[in-house]
């Protein structure tokens, strides 16, 4: 048996003395302390947190460490018609917090899509792990259009504030695997963000009422699909899907 030198005891009491009134300062994360769900309180800590081993002993329970794609939060889900995407950022999953990346997955089904958008802060890497994706991002004015058809472990990469898009032309699910560098990427849907303009904006921005009369700005919001939706007519065409009519 290992016996402690006599001279070391005076130090590590000493240490236990001072590491005391830390642990007593620390809050575990967990949802009796987080009640409006939103992780404020701990993401404030881990923030303040004067070195990484003082993040890392604030999340002392493992499953801090984890996130279940299967079992998240609502908060992490956004679901449409075509299918649904669940994210894993620095507000869903603190432990990213000063790691520099964060993840989403996507769930498409039969001819899903996800619209067009962009993601301020952050390139993405795009990983299909099943059936396949049709991926297409423009960079910039003056850009030529890039469409890749991946399939299954195929990966493509869309640079930092490109607008772009991923389609399942299958009648069968597909899933992807995005990587960000950033805990917080952000996303702005095109279409959306378009249309929640002012009408005048919206209406000089096509063209004025030659394209979209002005009374008509309100119907055609309305008309604008969730982040996740169903196209494009050949595929639903293919696969049978019924298109919705428009009310």
């Amino acid at each position: 048996m290992y016996t402690i030198p006599t001279f070391l005891v005076p130090a590590l009491l000493a240490s236990a003395a001072l590491a005391s009134p830390l642990s007593k300062r620390i809050t575990n994360h967990n949802h009796a302390a987080d009640p409006l769900g939103d992780n404020a309180a701990i993401i404030t800590q881990l923030e303040q947190a004067p070195t990484a081993v003082a993040r890392q002993a604030l999340l002392t329970d493992p499953s801090d460490w984890l996130f279940d794609f299967q079992n998240a939060g609502a908060n992490s889900i956004t679901t449409g018609a075509g299918g649904h995407t669940v994210k894993a950022d620095r507000k869903e999953f603190p432990a990213l917090i000063g790691t520099g990346v964060s993840m989403t997955l996507g769930f498409l089904g039969p001819c899903g899509f996800n619209t067009p958008h962009v993601h301020p802060r952050s390139s993405e890497i795009n990983v299909v792990v099943q059936g396949a994706l049709v991926a297409e991002f423009i960079s910039e004015n003056g850009a030529a259009p890039i469409i890749n058809n991946l399939t299954q472990y195929q990966m493509t990469v869309f640079p930092q504030g490109a607008l772009h898009t991923e389609f399942n032309p299958l009648c069968t699910p597909s899933v992807f695997v995005a990587g960000f560098a950033s805990e917080d990427p952000g996303v702005q849907q095109a279409a959306q963000s378009f249309f929640g303009l002012e009408s005048d904006i919206v209406k000089a921005a096509l063209g004025g009422d030659g394209t979209v009369n002005g009374m008509d700005i309100d119907a055609f919001r309305g008309l604008v699909p969730k982040n996740v939706a169903l196209g494009v007519e050949s595929c639903l065409a293919a696969c049978g899907i019924q298109k919705r009519g428009v009310e």
